[in-house]
């Protein structure tokens, strides 16, 4: 097994479309700051003009964190897109080239193989997210500082400089679940599909439907509480004003489930299917 995993880290890392994807999303960061640099201080200061008549702020409102928020909120669809394209190439790449089969001729059990791909998945969607944070957390402050944050949510909420912080951060963790769940669901998808243009239509038909679906309230029932597309806004609570960490958790453990039961699938059926 544990051959089985530095081989997949090497090829994860070995293909170009890896590199492009983080290209990609320090990109968007940049142009998120370019944008901010030049425009931002005219929008805010419009926006919440008369706010700044009657409450203090410390520092100027726009700051690194309100910046890390911003990304946060810009990159909630764009980076599990790039993800699901780059984790299910680690497949789609194989069957595409027949090169499962060479594997497959070494003593390899074949649930092993896609376990195996589905931990460097997981381990390679948390190492982006981090390094996602890390730079957003960096240029943020070093560019546009720290102050107090600003945000609507069912309402303005203001958090002052540190436990904006904190808030991010914790944002963060919880949104690397997410991700990782959309990681996982795109290489299912390719176990079951294998070919890498049907792959792609169906995760990115995948991300837009549960994006819609989010937003669509399907009542005070148990449905609107356990539907996976439901969990993916979960970093948002660390925004409300109190933070509902009992919801917090119960929403974390679901999303683990539903994880941990799309990748049982996935290792099930590429047992049961033929590789060819």
């Amino acid at each position: 097994m544990q051959a089985l995993l530095k081989a997949e880290i090497f090829k994860l890392f070995k293909q170009s479309k890896t590199y492009y994807a983080l290209g990609a999303l320090l990109s968007i960061e940049g142009i998120i700051f370019f944008s901010a640099y030049y425009q931002g201080t005219n929008i805010i200061d419009l926006l919440l003009e008369n706010l700044k008549q009657k409450f203090y702020f410390e520092g100027t409102l726009l700051n690194g964190n309100l910046l890390v928020y911003l990304i946060l909120n810009t990159l909630w669809f764009h980076l599990p897109l790039i993800l699901m394209i780059v984790v299910s190439g680690t497949l789609t790449a194989e069957y595409k080239d027949r090169t499962l089969q060479t594997i497959m001729l070494q003593p390899v059990r074949k649930w092993q193989l896609i376990l195996s791909k589905y931990i460097v998945a997981i381990v390679f969607t948390l190492l982006v997210v981090f390094l996602l944070a890390i730079s957003s957390f960096g240029f943020s402050y070093l560019l546009f500082g720290k102050g107090d944050l600003v945000v609507y949510i069912n309402g303005l909420n203001f958090f002052d400089a540190a436990d904006a912080v904190k808030r991010l951060q914790w944002s963060f963790m919880s949104g690397a679940l997410s991700m990782v769940f959309f990681s996982i669901v795109s290489l299912t998808i390719a176990v079951v599909l294998k070919e890498a243009t049907k792959v792609w239509i169906v995760s990115a038909f995948f991300l837009i439907l549960s994006n819609i679906l989010l937003k669509v309230d399907f009542g005070d029932n148990w449905f609107n509480q356990l539907f996976f597309a439901k969990l993916n806004d979960t970093w948002q609570y660390f925004f409300y004003y109190q933070i509902n960490w009992e919801q917090i958790g119960f929403n974390s453990v679901l999303t683990l489930g539903y994880c941990t039961a799309m990748m049982g699938f996935g290792i099930y059926w590429f047992q049961q299917k033929d590789i060819g």
